[in-house]
């Protein structure tokens, strides 16, 4: 028995495919429940690139100490001062934001136009997502992911099933109760 359920429905990309639409960025103030605080030796040049190439609103700032930067609810980085870490030959971190399949290329074009070289793929996973690689200026791997169409018959999720992960069942209803 799997203690595993259905719940695609919780996600702000429950809606798979070219067909999903973004959610508005979220400019309420919450307690965070989780976030990345990124050193930069350039506050400005960082904050250009998280927002111009990774679609990030500038949520608020105090500067020279912090940029609160933000997409979606939920997808917090705060841009601080700090040591220049882009030179390192391994990412300083590595940090996944969720995204929709239509955003993908947009943000893999305007990131290579700001900075070539930084964007690997798009690719697609075995877990039926399509992922695109940014590396940004202070050498922070950036994986932008969004779930792609989802076919109940494909190998992808008979291989999702093996391993005890139920599908997402299309049009039925969420299945928060009880489990186990």
């Amino acid at each position: 028995m799997s203690d595993y359920f259905d719940a695609f429905e919780m996600g702000q990309t429950s809606e798979r495919g070219m067909q999903a639409v973004a959610p508005e960025v979220f400019r309420g103030i919450y307690a965070m429940p989780a976030f990345v605080t990124i050193p930069t030796s350039n506050l400005v040049a960082s904050t250009d690139f998280w927002v111009r190439g990774l679609g990030f609103i500038e949520l608020f700032s105090n500067p020279g100490q912090v940029v609160h930067l933000r997409r979606w609810a939920y997808q917090d980085v705060l841009l601080v001062p700090g040591p220049d870490t882009a030179d390192m030959e391994t990412p300083a971190m590595t940090v996944s934001f969720s995204c929709v399949l239509s955003q993908i290329t947009e943000i893999a074009d305007a990131c290579a136009d700001l900075s070539p070289g930084s964007v690997s793929g798009p690719r697609d996973t075995a877990w039926i997502t399509r992922d695109v690689e940014v590396t940004t200026p202070e050498g922070v791997r950036v994986i932008c992911t969004a779930p792609r169409e989802f076919d109940p018959d494909s190998q992808e999720a008979r291989d999702l099933i093996a391993t005890g992960i139920p599908a997402p069942e299309g049009g039925k209803e969420g299945d928060n109760g009880v489990h186990g």
